[in-house]
């Protein structure tokens, strides 16, 4: 069982990195979040992992944040939801965003996740709404990532909607936004996060 891992970036994407321990390359499944924390090419990369055995293949999973990875290990206890579809989930809100959404039964922003159904997001609420609390005292308070405008709430959607991955969509509007000429303006603010997300 393999737990962790430190090595060299040889390559990666917003799905997967390929991580050189002492002449052995270990591809990994990430999520957009922790694609987003670890270095670029050729930087040294720290993982927390998560070993999935099938009777075809072995499979890596791998996260930069200890929690990120506890919370996809809750996500696999639930019936409908394998390591592929916890993966997704953990790309299209981070963990902080799906911890408060499951413990306040929060369906709307869970069936928003690609993958997830209205279904599902209920069965993830009933078995773990009360299994996440040491969880929720470890993350950063909600007042530290400061709520959009309208404006750029509307831009955020427009990025998601077209395929960009939210924690990579979000970043890029936040990005933008810093620039009040354009802050306000919807077709300024998509330009300016449309350029910073490529």
């Amino acid at each position: 069982m393999i737990a962790h891992i430190r090595g060299q970036i040889l390559a990666k994407t917003p799905n997967s990195v390929i991580v050189d321990c002492q002449g052995v390359g270990y591809e990994l499944a990430i999520s957009v979040a922790t694609y987003t924390e670890i270095g670029e090419v050729n930087a040294e990369a720290r993982l927390h992992v998560h070993t999935h055995v099938r009777e075809d293949a072995l499979l890596l999973y791998g996260f930069a944040e200890l929690n990120e990875k506890r919370l996809f290990e809750k996500l696999l206890t639930i019936s409908g939801i394998g390591p592929k579809l916890a993966i997704t989930v953990l790309s299209g809100i981070s963990a902080d965003r799906l911890i408060a959404a499951i413990r306040g039964g929060d369906h709307a922003t869970l069936t928003k996740i690609p993958g997830i159904g209205k279904k599902t997001a209920e069965r993830v609420v009933l078995e773990l709404k009360d299994k996440l609390d040491d969880m929720a005292a470890a993350m950063p308070s909600p007042t530290a990532t400061p709520s959009l405008g309208a404006v750029a709430e509307d831009v955020l959607s427009a990025l998601v909607n077209l395929g960009y991955p939210r924690p990579i969509a979000q970043k890029a509007v936040e990005s933008a936004a810093k620039d009040s000429a354009v802050a306000s303006d919807f077709e300024k603010l998509f330009r300016a996060a449309m350029s910073a997300v490529r």
